[in-house]
């Protein structure tokens, strides 16, 4: 049996990094370990994931705007580091893990300078600044793709493929079978632009729906995850095409929509893709044209080559485009169940398995308890600010 322990989970306040923290942090408590979160006010506060998780927040400036602009940035995360490494003098953590995001920064440079052991989970198909920044010096990288670009030659041999870990109610919707489309069944449509919505899916999509032909249309149900500000116009769409919909600003039972959708049109984030490939659901997916390095457009490509979706650049996402994809992946029970089972295999179902493992792998007992020398810690500082 493994020896108890104490892991630190360092991320951004987003759902693609929030998601697969709280998986790992629920399968490492399940393991008897102890777990703390670090994060900003927004991870600390983020619904449903960390009730039961040892939250701390610290103070991590974004890196750009110039010089003064990485000056304060540089002021922040040296700071946070600073509470860091005391709160690692309390917790004596066995290994420190981050998931990318800027409040991920400090904590890991903290444990550089005490020389606690360190892993990064990168959830996106292209490696993430922050985790570009530290690659060169943690002990592993866990990734969710088999490719990732921007993943250096040189750390190949520290790289592991764990997927991206996902919730317990998304995972447990890979043992349901694909809900049957009866030839004269409700079809049911689920769209959603993440954790803030997308104001493109609710000014296009109920325009593509009614599009698709008659006998679709009429029999359609549609659940659509839209921004606050979007609503109103969203619900007159929706009326004039004579299309029932649900409208909310948050799913919180989106596992459950997920479980009876036929199909689901969506944004392209780390935590979406998981989570279609885990459950096993064709999808129409449109990537945010402004995600860094594009990596959106590069998580689709692996569902997408497989068959489980196809992908609409957005400034090609018009309603006649979202109509013909649709159709090209098939509006017949054959076809869709074809899909989803190509997506479902794209799925990495013990992600967060896979990841506990590599992290009591490579944790060690007491680890927080071997401070570095003070010549350490500057070269750390100005190796990871350097212009």
């Amino acid at each position: 049996m493994t020896k108890t322990r104490t892991y630190v989970l360092a991320a951004g306040g987003t759902g693609g990094h929030m998601v697969p923290a709280a998986a790992l942090a629920a399968e490492l408590t399940a393991r008897g370990h102890r777990v703390a979160l670090i994060s900003d006010d927004r991870g600390v506060r983020f619904p449903g994931l960390f009730e039961d998780v040892e939250t701390h927040v610290l103070p991590a400036g974004r890196l750009g705007g110039g010089p003064l602009g990485w000056f304060k940035a540089a002021s922040k995360m040296m700071a946070g580091r600073a509470m860091a490494k005391k709160l690692y003098r309390d917790l004596s953590p066995s290994c420190v893990i981050g998931f990318g995001g800027y409040p991920a920064l400090p904590a890991l440079l903290a444990a550089f300078s005490r020389r606690v052991p360190t892993i990064v989970h990168e959830q996106n198909a292209v490696l993430g600044r922050v985790n570009r920044l530290v690659a060169g010096r943690v002990n592993a990288i866990a990734t969710s793709y088999g490719e990732v670009e921007r993943l250096k030659s040189g750390w190949q041999a520290k790289t592991h493929l764990t997927g991206n870990p996902v919730r317990e109610d998304v995972l447990a919707l890979r043992d349901r079978p694909y809900p049957m489309l009866e030839e004269d069944g409700i079809f049911r449509v689920l769209v959603t632009g993440g954790s803030q919505g997308a104001s493109v899916l609710s000014k296009v999509v109920p325009d593509g729906l009614a599009l698709l032909p008659p006998h679709f249309r009429r029999r359609m149900q549609v659940t659509h995850q839209a921004r606050i500000e979007d609503i109103d116009a969203v619900r007159a769409k929706y009326l004039a095409h004579e299309i029932p919909a649900q409208i909310a600003t948050y799913l919180p039972d989106l596992p459950e929509h997920l479980a009876w959708a036929h199909i689901v049109i969506a944004r392209a984030g780390a935590s979406t893709i998981a989570e279609l490939t885990a459950a096993g659901r064709p999808a129409i997916l449109v990537p945010l044209p402004s995600a860094t390095d594009d990596h959106q457009t590069v998580n689709a490509r692996e569902i997408t080559n497989a068959g489980g979706a196809r992908t609409i650049a957005q400034p090609s996402f018009t309603a006649a485009e979202l109509a013909k994809q649709i159709q090209k992946l098939g509006l017949e029970t054959v076809g869709l169940q074809n899909a989803a089972e190509r997506a479902k295999s794209c799925g990495r179902p013990h992600a967060a398995r896979d990841l506990a493992d590599l992290v009591e792998s490579i944790g060690t007992p007491a680890a927080g308890n071997r401070p570095a020398s003070p010549q350490t810690e500057a070269e750390t500082a100005s190796k990871e600010f350097a212009a």
